[in-house]
């Protein structure tokens, strides 16, 4: 790779081969299809490469091609929509964060290192939500391009990362009451 061009594709896409691996992951739910989707994808980037404008942001166009992929793979028609009650998350993420205020948890992040809690949260979480955080706040694309690589709609998108990331921030404050930095919350009669 050191002797390539500037522009040429083992310097520009192949550099995005693990977000593109963690798109694959969130599409297909499964290492096995999400591999053969990956090599699908860069195959087809490859054949196409003329097609690509240098400059332009090469890992959305990667991502869109893996989509694409996916969607001949498996067909239209089998994505799960979550059901929206926005006063009933607001209400579970205020109590959430009461009772982490009240397990002693305020500087719960400047306590210990959450990378590795983090990663099991993550993975923990159900495959729907699990997807847009990935997307979201590890891969760093935005709602509408999680919206478009998942087909859902956007709403859908911020209701699921709403819910994603109140459900880590629960599993956090259950670590961190495991781990001996807080007691369990106090409840009043």
């Amino acid at each position: 790779m050191a002797d390539s061009p500037p522009h040429s594709f083992d310097t520009v896409a192949l550099p995005h081969l693990p977000a593109v691996a963690r798109v694959a992951r969130a599409l297909t739910r499964d290492a096995v299809d999400a591999d053969d989707l990956v090599q699908e994808t860069f195959l087809r980037a490859l054949r196409h490469w003329n097609t690509f404008v240098p400059g332009s942001d090469c890992r959305r166009w990667l991502a869109t091609i893996c989509r694409n992929a996916f969607l001949a793979q498996v067909g239209r028609g089998q994505m799960v929509t979550a059901v929206e009650d926005d006063a009933l998350e607001a209400y579970a993420a205020a109590d959430a964060h009461l009772t982490a205020r009240g397990a002693g948890l305020n500087d719960l992040f400047d306590r210990f290192e959450l990378g590795p809690a983090i990663r099991a949260a993550i993975a923990a979480l159900d495959p729907v939500f699990r997807d847009v955080v990935t997307l979201s706040d590890v891969e760093g694309f935005s709602y509408e391009e999680i919206a478009e690589l998942l087909m859902i709609p956007l709403g859908t998108v911020r209701s699921r990362l709403y819910r994603a990331r109140r459900q880590l921030q629960e599993t956090l404050i259950a670590h961190a009451i495991d781990r001996g930095f807080a007691s369990a919350p106090r409840t009043t009669p």
